[in-house]
C-alpha cells in the first residue's frame, strides 16, 4: 500500500494483519467480524476498502464461488497455485493442488497454439460431510 502512496494507520494494519493470519477465504463480514474483535470502531467501509487495496497490489485476490458473496485469499504466486471443489450445500471449500490437472491444461493450451497467462479451475458438488448426513437423514447406511 504504501507503494501506492498510501498511509498505513493502526486501523489498516489491523486488517491486513488480521487477513493475513485469518482463515482462507474471507468475506468482507468475515474479516469485519474479526477486526471488531479487537477494535469495535472499524467500519464496514474500511474493511471493504483496504481489502480492495490489498487486491489492486496484487496481495489478495477476490474470488466468487456462486454463493454471491466476494471471497479474499492471498494472492497466488506461481509456486503456490491452487483450484477449488465447493459444496453446494454447505459453502465448505477446499483447496487442492492436482500436477496432472496442470499438466493437462498445458498439454491442450500447447494442442492449440494458446499461451495461458492465468487460469482459475472450481469444480461444485456436495462435500462428503453433506452426502453422509442425506444419507443418516434419510437412514441410507
Amino acid at each position: 500500500m504504501a507503494k501506492k502512496g498510501l498511509r498505513s494507520t493502526a486501523q489498516r494494519r489491523l486488517i491486513v494483519d488480521t487477513f493475513f493470519s485469518g482463515a482462507p477465504h474471507m468475506t468482507i463480514e468475515d474479516l469485519l467480524t474479526e477486526v471488531r474483535a479487537h477494535d469495535r470502531g472499524i467500519g464496514y467501509a474500511t474493511v471493504y476498502r483496504t481489502l480492495k487495496l490489498l487486491a489492486e497490489c496484487g496481495v489478495a485476490s477476490e474470488r466468487r464461488f456462486g454463493d454471491g458473496l466476494s471471497r479474499y485469499e492471498l494472492a497466488d504466486d506461481a509456486s503456490a497455485h491452487h483450484d477449488h471443489l465447493i459444496c453446494v450445500s454447505c459453502g465448505k471449500i477446499i483447496e487442492f493442488e492436482e500436477p496432472r490437472i496442470e499438466a493437462l491444461q498445458e498439454e491442450i493450451a500447447a494442442k492449440y497454439g494458446f499461451e495461458v497467462t492465468w487460469h482459475k479451475h472450481e469444480m461444485y458438488g456436495v462435500c462428503l460431510d453433506c452426502r453422509d448426513s442425506k444419507d443418516a437423514a434419510s437412514g441410507v447406511s
